[in-house]
């Protein structure tokens, strides 16, 4: 990819804190005199903004896994084009809160062995993934009553329960092992200020 920007993804269950520690890394990073584009999937962009609102909200049935992973490259792709490939081509540090891992654990792991379909396609139409993956690791029980407890409106993966959640975990944790290079597991039990040190202890080796 064109430009010398760092892009940085969070991973992690959901109510892991990885929309807390996004903001927390983004205002870290700028302190530091770093250009930073904060972003989110799926999300991110207009367009990727409305396919958003099929995915997280309504019946956890709602779609196949199959068209949740159609539905979700193709807000992906959106993302990509409009606000991730511009601002690496600028220098900048995109942090997003879920990128890819996010989609190879849920619908590829998940809900159906899926992993390869979700590769093949997200080789031919999204074709990178981030420089550096910091994966939340939190207690399944935990973070599910954190997930709960927002209220948002925005939780039908929660509605999936405890063992959906906990193989989540299990899937992202594989996912680490999978790819230690890019990967870093980070204890999202600690204190918020203690996951945010560990966290930037991570991303400033990368940082150019």
């Amino acid at each position: 990819m064109a430009g010398t920007g760092l892009f940085v993804s969070l991973e992690g269950i959901d109510g892991s804190g990885k929309s807390t520690q996004g903001r927390r890394l983004a205002a870290a990073l700028e302190a530091e005199g770093h250009a930073v584009t904060l972003t989110r999937e799926p999300g991110g962009a207009p367009g990727a903004e409305a396919i958003r609102r099929l995915l997280v909200e309504g019946d956890p049935d709602r779609w196949s896994p199959e068209t949740e992973i159609l539905l979700f490259t193709a807000a992906r792709r959106d993302h990509l084009e409009k606000v991730i490939r511009p601002a690496l081509s600028e220098g900048r540090v995109v942090v997003t809160d879920r990128f890819a891992d996010s989609t190879r654990i849920y619908q590829g792991a998940t809900r159906g062995d899926l992993r390869g379909l979700v590769d093949d396609i997200h080789d031919r139409v999204i074709g990178i993934d981030p420089d550096l993956t910091l994966i939340l690791d939190m207690d399944p029980q935990v973070s599910l009553n954190r997930g709960l407890a927002r209220g948002s409106g925005e939780d039908r993966y929660e509605e999936f329960g405890l063992d959906f959640q906990a193989r989540l975990r299990d899937g992202f944790r594989a996912l680490a092992r999978e790819f230690p290079d890019r990967c870093v597991l980070i204890d999202a039990e600690k204190p918020e200020a203690d996951v945010a040190e560990s966290i930037l202890a991570a991303v400033r080796p990368r940082l150019r």
